[in-house]
């Protein structure tokens, strides 16, 4: 793939993945540039990285929607488009036994809030969206109007935890806390779960008795800004592509997944 690829990101605080990036694609490492960089957290300081090397930044703040829908559900509108329905029918964020006012609610004022920032990003189209330390859940609206092609996914995270052990917010303080003796980070492809999409790379790192949980952090970052411009790579050079595969437990039950297969 000779043409340059249009890579936008999606950050909630400082953006140190988001600079390394930056720097794989000025340095020609990625055939790719990114065009913007978007959040949900106006002072995150990685809008100032972007800013600083010109590239276009806009945010959308999640916390008044979310109070406003709390303090009155119905000053809270949604599109045409989002259908709560099917968005449950989707998603894998919530088990079938959370109360159904806890699920209603973060979906509705997650797809207000997704609803703009898709709005944001209509100006710049891009072949890829990075998800640089952004600290919300995507849901299945959100995710359907980016991946409009289910065998070409186009929505890439990086996750301070080996995959699939410790999904969720705080991945290298889990793997720290539970006790391994190796920790690591994983890129995948974003999917309707919580960290569940297809693993794209993963490094891993010996943990030790003398380390605590501020130097796993430091070696997760250092492998982290290595894996992720690596797995851009890959994908602006067209060498990922998404394969189903059947497994069959014990149980005899069969079970097919999405991979990703390097060319």
């Amino acid at each position: 793939m000779d043409k340059k690829i249009r890579i936008g990101a999606l950050i909630s605080g400082g953006g140190t993945n988001l600079q390394a990036i930056i720097d794989s694609c000025e340095s020609g490492k990625i055939n790719g540039d990114i065009i913007f960089a978007g959040s949900d957290n106006p002072k995150a300081l990685g809008l100032e990285i972007s800013k600083k090397h010109g590239i276009t930044t806009f945010f959308v703040d999640y916390k008044p929607i979310i109070q406003s829908y709390k303090k009155e559900p119905d000053s809270v509108s949604v599109s045409d488009d989002f259908d709560l329905d099917d968005v449950l029918s989707k998603q894998h964020l919530f088990s079938a036994n959370t109360p159904p006012e806890k699920v209603r609610s973060f979906f509705i004022t997650r797809a207000v809030a997704e609803a703009k920032l898709i709005d944001k990003m209509k100006p710049y189209p891009f072949d890829l969206l990075l998800l640089a330390g952004f600290m919300r859940n995507l849901t299945p609206y959100f995710i359907d109007r980016i991946n409009t092609d289910r065998a070409n996914p186009r929505i890439m995270n990086i996750h301070p935890a080996l995959l699939p052990s410790f999904p969720g917010v705080d991945g290298y303080g889990d793997t720290f806390r539970y006790g391994c003796k190796v920790g690591g980070c994983t890129v995948h492809f974003i999917d309707y779960g919580e960290d569940s999409g297809p693993i794209i790379g993963q490094r891993a790192f010996q943990i030790t008795g003398d380390d605590t949980l501020e130097s796993i952090k430091k070696k997760g970052l250092k492998l982290e800004w290595e894996l992720y411009p690596e797995c851009v790579d890959l994908f602006a050079r067209g060498r990922l592509k998404i394969v189903s595969m059947s497994y069959e437990l014990k149980n005899c039950k069969k079970i097919e997944r999405n991979v990703v297969k390097i060319l």
